[in-house]
């Protein structure tokens, strides 16, 4: 049974999710709240996993969100529903689109998309922004943020932040520098 909720719970997001992988991270919090199989700290923990590791970060969330939900088959069966409906719509897409990618209906449907991806993208970022910087997930704006203020992962976070900006870098070094910092500074 636990195997059809995964197989249910990422085919959904999988059909719902347009933007990339961050795209998915409203989703997995709502999923989070309804299922009761990862917290939202334990959703920080695999979003940083899933950026450390190769792949895509959809795909990764789900691998792993599966794995410590039900083993090895969970991620498996995790995986391939998060996957499933993007192949069926890349099909179907690709099928029609050669014959509608000038249409204007469809030209203005996928430009409609982009801020939506944008707005779910934002969302995430600023609930993880909360829960590393003041230790909580916020549930309504009026939330008052002085509880719990870590000044070092702010420092790190605006550190992190211009030096991905102005350096040439490699993001694996920036990984490595800040799992450095977080084991002997913060």
């Amino acid at each position: 049974m636990i195997y059809l909720q995964l197989f249910y719970e990422f085919f959904v997001t999988g059909l719902f999710i347009f933007g990339g992988g961050l795209a998915a991270i409203p989703f997995l919090q709502q999923m989070g709240e309804n299922t009761g199989w990862f917290t939202s700290f334990e959703l920080m923990d695999m979003i940083a996993v899933s950026e450390a590791t190769p792949g895509p970060i959809g795909v990764n969330m789900a691998t792993y969100v599966g794995y410590t939900t039900a083993g090895i088959p969970g991620g498996i069966v995790a995986t391939i529903g998060l996957i499933i409906p993007s192949i069926i719509i890349a099909l179907i897409i690709a099928r029609l689109l050669v014959h509608f990618k000038e249409n204007f209906y469809v030209k203005s449907a996928l430009y409609g998309l982009r801020p939506a991806s944008l707005g779910l993208i934002s969302a995430a970022g600023t609930t993880v922004f909360f829960l590393v910087i003041f230790g909580y997930e916020p549930r309504n704006m009026t939330d008052v943020y002085l509880l719990i203020f870590d000044y070092k992962a702010l420092a790190l976070a605006i550190v992190l932040f211009v030096a991905t900006r102005y350096v040439k870098a490699h993001p694996a070094v920036f990984l490595a520098v800040s799992a450095f910092v977080g084991i002997f500074v913060l």
